[in-house]
């Protein structure tokens, strides 16, 4: 019981941050040449994996399988986004 719980938080976490990810490269961080590189998306998951796994210590339902979850979810969103941005797909945005 508590391993589908489990599974479907990573899952869930796994969906919204590389969507989310993905959307903020693509529109804050399209002008950032650091984006570009090829380090960036192991930096940012690699932030996330440790990030995460500080949180999960203290969460009785999740461990270290949801952090590592997290963080390749993080950096295949940074991956994708810059992607998006040397293709020329990512979406004009209007306003602030």
């Amino acid at each position: 019981m508590f391993f589908l719980i489990s599974l479907a938080i990573a899952s869930i976490l796994a969906v919204v941050l590389h969507g989310t990810t993905r959307r903020f490269v693509r529109t804050r961080l399209r002008y950032v040449d650091a984006v570009q590189q090829g380090i960036a998306p192991w930096a940012a998951g690699g932030a996330a994996f440790l990030i995460g796994a500080v949180v999960v210590s203290f969460l009785p339902l999740v461990g270290l399988g949801t952090a590592l979850t997290v963080g390749m979810a993080v950096g295949s969103g940074v991956a994708v986004g810059a992607r998006d941005i040397k293709q020329g797909t990512s979406p004009v945005v209007y306003g602030p």
